[in-house]
């Protein structure tokens, strides 16, 4: 690295090396170099001073994002270094500062907020502790306290992001609601659920501090319907939330309604009116719901112009996209996935009036699987070269041949700002008449040698055009998720389990039907 680091820092670095000294010392350090000995402990991994200097801790806050981040003592960035060592050391040192003494004890926040997590951890021990395991060490900690008999003490309030599935639900739903005094206090600024019931996820948003919650993230395996959704936004109230992502189907009819349509109309209805409420929520996530002709309804009442919008794989119809292209969100969206809908061939005007409106705040574009073929590239050319704030492009799965792909990029090279694009795989590289969209199987099934070939001219495209800032990528089964990564063994766990329910349920229907 050619950071430049301060003389403090430097000090910081060497007594850090040096752990049994360090953490004698510690009583004499002035105050003001702690948050230096907690980011050089934490850049050489010296775990046993991180632990020691949480305990220590003499100032009121502590507040992760901004201790990791760039300082004018040590300008890097250690914020995307979930390592596990330090992280482990870390909780363990703020359970030490709650043990202690009470005239010892300083702390009153201590936020753990502002980690990212990425697919190659940069920490010399190479090993993350991901949101889901900060998760469950933070609960089990918080569970440990409570046992412990503690001098009376104002609890220090715990800022964290959880992340919360069947595998850590009681350990969560014990530490945000423990029954006698507890130490720590656990509040949640931002939460993602995952393998739950949707009576478990009821119970542990009501304990969560809804009206604080500023991210829900509802996903996957939390399988919820219309009358869920309803229940969750009326009976549990989020208002100061800015982000809301809903699971597959989640504006499926409950079974009782399925039959009226104007009951099912009625509760999409509600549940505007409830989303209507929240007035600082700029971003809605509800993809893979069947959402067609219900926009007008569901984003008509909002109060707010929404500025991340995930639409992909809605069945979405004319009315629908005519409601988004004049709608007040058009002229602020920052972020739109409609990934999944024929836009070209079907709604070519009012697609690109969306373009349009959307030009000066766009930022990141996803047209996966949208029918986008040959004959669409000098359409689609036009709607995007008002977008000057464009950085990221994916179309993966979209049937273009390789002389289409140079003519776009040669195009996207007119973007300043552009610097990310997911490319499909070529149709020149597929078996002649390969149908699209194309299943996991036909998608892998293609000529790498071919791709090869198409992929370096493509790069070439943008080298002559000088714009060799622009990463391009084909990730065929996605991009990386770390969520998903870390918790894919429950999952897989879960997904067997409802198999072999459903199994079940159907012999049990055969043997009725004998």
């Amino acid at each position: 690295m050619g950071t430049m680091r301060s003389l403090r820092f430097i000090s910081a670095e060497a007594l850090v090396s040096h752990p049994q000294v360090a953490r004698q010392s510690l009583d004499s350090v002035a105050h003001n170099l702690y948050p230096l000995l907690f980011k050089a402990s934490y850049l050489l991994e010296r775990a046993e001073v991180t632990r020691a200097v949480l305990g220590r801790w003499p100032l009121e806050e502590f507040r992760l994002g901004a201790l990791l981040g760039p300082s004018a003592d040590h300008p890097q960035d250690l914020r995307d270094r979930a390592c596990r060592a330090c992280l482990e050391a870390l909780v363990r040192g703020l359970a030490d500062h709650v043990l202690q003494d009470r005239s010892r004890r300083r702390l009153r926040v201590a936020d753990l907020t502002g980690i990212r997590d990425v697919q190659v951890q940069r920490c010399p021990c190479g090993r993350a502790l991901g949101k889901w395991g900060r998760t469950r060490l933070l609960a089990r900690t918080c569970c440990e306290l409570q046992a412990e008999p503690l001098a009376a003490g104002r609890p220090v309030e715990v800022l964290a992001d959880l992340f919360v599935t069947e595998g850590n639900f009681e350990a969560v739903v014990q530490a945000l609601r423990p029954a006698g005094p507890a130490p720590l206090r656990v509040h949640c600024p931002s939460f993602r659920a995952d393998s739950l019931s949707p009576s478990q996820l009821l119970h542990v948003l009501r304990l969560a501090g809804p009206g604080a919650l500023r991210k829900l993230e509802v996903v996957h395996n939390v399988r919820l319907h219309a009358g869920h959704v309803h229940q969750l936004l009326a009976q549990v109230g989020f208002p100061r939330l800015a982000s809301l992502t809903l699971p597959t189907k989640a504006f499926d009819a409950p079974p009782a309604c399925a039959s009226t349509p104007d009951g099912e109309d009625r509760l999409l209805a509600s549940i505007a009116r409830e989303l209507s409420k929240m007035t600082q929520l700029t971003e809605l996530s509800v993809a893979f719901s069947r959402l067609t002709g219900k926009i007008p309804t569901l984003l008509g009442p909002l109060q707010t112009p929404l500025r991340v919008l995930d639409l992909a794989n809605c069945a979405l119809n004319h009315a629908d996209m005519a409601f988004l292209a004049d709608s007040a969100h058009a002229a602020h969206l920052e972020v739109l996935d409609l990934s999944g809908h024929n836009l070209v061939s079907l709604f070519p005007s009012t697609f690109f009036r969306l373009l349009g409106q959307a030009a000066r705040t766009l930022r990141i574009l996803t047209l996966e699987e949208c029918g986008i073929v040959d004959s669409h590239v000098g359409m689609l050319i036009l709607g995007l070269s008002p977008c000057h704030q464009l950085r990221q492009l994916k179309f993966l799965g979209n049937p273009l041949s390789a002389r289409a792909l140079r003519r776009l990029f040669a195009a996207l090279c007119e973007l300043p700002e552009l610097r990310c694009i997911e490319f499909p795989v070529p149709k020149d590289c597929y078996p002649e008449g390969a149908a699209y969209p194309q299943d996991e199987l036909a998608m892998s099934k293609f000529d790498q040698q071919k791709y090869d070939e198409i992929s370096e001219e493509l790069r070439a495209v943008l080298l002559r055009a000088d714009r060799e800032d622009i990463q391009v990528s084909t990730p065929l089964f996605g991009s990386f998720d770390p969520d998903i990564q870390e918790t894919s063994n429950e999952l897989g766990a879960f997904l067997l389990q409802a198999f072999k329910n459903a199994l079940e349920n159907f012999s049990r229907a055969l043997r009725q039907i004998e």
